[in-house]
């Protein structure tokens, strides 16, 4: 019936129908003319000449990103030799005022030197124009100061409902052919001297036995500055060029000292860049891995009895926010020169809905990302104990199709009844066995190796 009054319409004012199909189809032809114009304007104008020169442009929206790009990624052993020149710029606006007239200027920032390195067309002809000292920061400074960079601490965000629950920690765990460890060096809430609570934890697996030492004690905002480089008590982490030195002196229950010295090497351009979670009223959670998978030296001196590291693989990790009735998940594997982390944070209801958040699964080959992807699924199958017995990981994204399948062989259990982290919810540290198999990017990605992995049971 409708199409039979649309066909009477049509043939009852055929002149006036001709003239609005054509209209039609003159709109349409305008419209896919001015789509591909535009499209055409858009690419030439993100041209790499038009941005000063350069055979490659990558956008970043922070300085910190674009620091991340010049002094971390582009120093891998891959990339550092085949690259000429690399300057960063910075678009922002600025204000003319005169005449009580404000006027929204346009500019652009960079740094002179290496600009004309590019053959910039604008700014080499400007002799005026050289590097100042925060310039020479940039271009001159080693991996080394951006991994010093990466893992400072942050200082409590005052004002917020969430203030007595933030903690900060540097995270190390380890394999060796005698031992597995976790070591956390955390610094909680301040206390009622205005210090900060702060405490060394290190787990030792060895033997088929699990041993737990800590040490104690308060820090001052003045000495936590000085962090990564960081002493609690008679323990201390120190970074030496792209080094951690961790020197550990810590004792359990019954007074049984651990006491030694262990050392993780980083590499330029193998890290998780720094993320950060902001939820309802001033809730904020960061991670950011500094080592993926680095070599391990050391040893440690248990009773009288001595474990050694050397020639072991270790991982470094640090976590900083407010902790109140927040969980996760984590998970990290290594094998040769590949690297899977993955995880999954679940914040108070208070700051955000636990369900929306997205979990993320990462892969570092040896020079660098390989892919990521936050459409993620983390899924725990528990024994009869109620106990996490296999965790499954699905991985998919444009450049990442992943499935990984993590086997539960050992279990290290802390209830969480005090301190930033009082959640009354146990927190269990794993070991096991991957399996994961996939593709990243272009690489095909098969093997088995054993890793770590971290999850919550209770309420």
């Amino acid at each position: 019936m409708i199409g039979r009054l649309a066909l009477r319409s049509l043939t009852a004012h055929p002149i006036r129908s001709a003239v609005l199909a054509a209209g039609f189809g003159v709109g349409v032809a305008v419209m896919a003319i001015l789509l591909g114009v535009a499209g055409i304007v858009l690419e030439q104008a993100q041209a790499p000449a038009l941005a000063g020169g350069g055979d490659v442009l990558i956008r970043v929206s922070l300085p910190v990103p674009a620091r991340l790009v010049l002094l971390g990624t582009l120093q891998s052993d891959a990339l550092r030799p085949r690259i000429r020149a690399a300057a960063a710029s910075h678009p922002t606006d600025l204000f003319l005022l005169h005449n009580g007239t404000a006027t929204r200027v346009a500019a652009n920032g960079g740094i002179p030197s290496l600009e004309r390195a590019l053959n910039d067309p604008e700014t080499s002809p400007i002799a005026a124009w050289q590097d100042s000292p925060e310039d020479t920061a940039w271009t001159d400074a080693p991996p080394d100061q951006l991994l010093r960079q990466l893992d400072r601490f942050h200082g409590i965000p005052e004002g917020t409902r969430w203030g007595n629950s933030w903690a900060e920690w540097l995270y190390f765990n380890g394999r060796s052919s005698e031992a597995n460890f976790y070591v956390t060096f955390l610094v909680g809430p301040r206390t009622a001297s205005g210090a900060r609570s702060a405490g060394v934890r290190l787990q030792l697996e060895r033997g088929g036995q699990t041993e737990s030492f800590t040490g104690r004690a308060e820090l001052t905002d003045g000495e936590l500055v000085r962090a990564p480089d960081l002493t609690i008590g008679a323990s201390s982490v120190r970074l030496d060029g792209m080094r951690y030195r961790i020197h550990l002196d810590v004792e359990d229950a019954r007074g049984k000292k651990a006491v030694g010295d262990l050392s993780l090497e980083a590499t330029a351009g193998r890290l998780v860049p720094p993320i950060e979670i902001i939820g309802a009223q001033g809730w904020r959670t960061g991670y950011v891995v500094p080592v993926m998978s680095g070599v391990l030296d050391g040893s440690l001196e248990i009773d009288g009895t001595r474990v050694s590291l050397a020639g072991g693989r270790g991982y470094h990790d640090h976590n900083w926010g407010f902790w109140q009735g927040v969980s996760w998940q984590w998970g990290q594997a290594q094998q040769g020169n590949l690297s899977v982390i993955y995880g999954r944070v679940f914040p108070p209801p208070e700051a955000a809905d636990p369900q929306t958040i997205p979990g993320f699964v990462g892969v570092l080959g040896p020079d660098g990302p390989l892919g990521y992807s936050t459409d993620v699924r983390i899924t725990e199958d528990n024994d009869e104990r109620g106990q996490p017995k296999t965790i499954h990981v699905r991985a998919r994204g444009s450049a990442l199709d992943l499935d990984v399948r993590f086997e539960v062989a050992s279990a290290v259990t802390t209830h969480m009844a005090q301190g930033a982290l009082a959640n009354g919810v146990d927190f269990l540290q794993m070991r096991g066995q991957y399996t994961v198999s996939g593709h990243a990017g272009s690489r095909e990605i098969t093997f088995t190796a054993p890793g770590a992995a971290e999850t919550f049971r209770g309420k």
